[in-house]
């Protein structure tokens, strides 16, 4: 399968990649950052820029859009496509219905619509990661287009699953609490330890501890630790009069204990 890219930043970097690991070429690459997508190419096998959004002659059989949700109408309302081209938006949010409305308005020739959402967080300038373990949510709008994502997904991993639009918007959820959340908390932490120049390293087996415990137990809850878990009111108005300068830690600090201490009432209970 020909592949084309519309987009080349973090996903499409790694995505790329994968794709021609697995035997798949991309032959073009568009990108309104052309830098981006000029470093995109200089990865790829045998891949050229695309200088617009006209790819009525490719002869790409895959269109991936690896752009920001907020950019999907834009970028659809100029994209020109050949005669039956799978189009795949990889967003963890964004309905499938949402591509295919777009596409029943602005294309003139018949598209087909798909989701390819790999679940996984990715940076372009962190070296190019195994898909082998990723998993893979497919979509699609016929059972053909379905077999052929499905097909293409499980020759790059081994964990392919298909995804309706309501159970992918709540792994998205749920990924924005496991991973985003969770390196924002990460980034407080350090914060607070440079404040005071303590070496944040300090606090990475600690973290590395939480996080395996977390992956092992059959919920999270049941490995929870700290001065909320154990209902040290002490504690916390010790770190609650720490943070009184700093309002929003304040608040976030209030609002994780808190629900922290409820899990615990729940627990209990049940």
């Amino acid at each position: 399968m020909k592949i084309s890219f519309i987009g080349a930043g973090n996903l499409a970097w790694h995505l790329a990649i994968a794709f021609e690991n697995a035997g798949h070429p991309v032959s073009e690459v568009y990108s309104r950052d052309v830098d981006h997508a000029r470093r995109l190419v200089s990865m790829l096998y045998d891949a050229r820029l695309n200088p617009d959004l006209n790819f009525a002659e490719s002869s790409s059989d895959l269109f991936v859009l690896a752009i920001p949700d907020d950019a999907i109408e834009e970028v659809t309302a100029r994209l020109v496509l050949p005669e039956n081209a799978i189009l795949v938006h990889t967003s963890g949010s964004k309905p499938l219905e949402v591509l295919r409305r777009l596409m029943d308005i602005y294309s003139d020739v018949p598209v087909r619509t798909g989701v390819f959402y790999p679940l996984q967080t990715f940076t372009e300038s962190t070296p190019a990661l195994s898909f082998d373990d990723i998993p893979l949510c497919i979509e699609a709008d016929d059972p053909d287009t379905e077999e052929r994502l499905v097909a293409l997904g499980q020759e790059m991993s081994s964990v392919v699953y298909l995804v309706d639009s309501q159970e992918r918007k709540v792994l998205h959820l749920a990924a924005v609490f496991a991973c985003n959340f969770t390196n924002y908390l990460l980034g407080v932490a350090k914060d607070l330890t440079d404040a005071e120049e303590l070496e944040f390293d300090l606090l990475k087996p600690l973290i590395e501890e939480t996080i395996r415990k977390a992956l092992d137990a059959p919920h999270p809850a049941q490995v929870q630790t700290g001065p909320a878990r154990r209902g040290d009111l002490d504690t916390i108005s010790l770190h609650l009069d720490f943070l009184s300068d700093k309002p929003e830690l304040l608040q976030v600090y209030q609002l994780l204990s808190d629900g922290i201490q409820r899990t615990v009432v729940r627990t209990q209970r049940s």
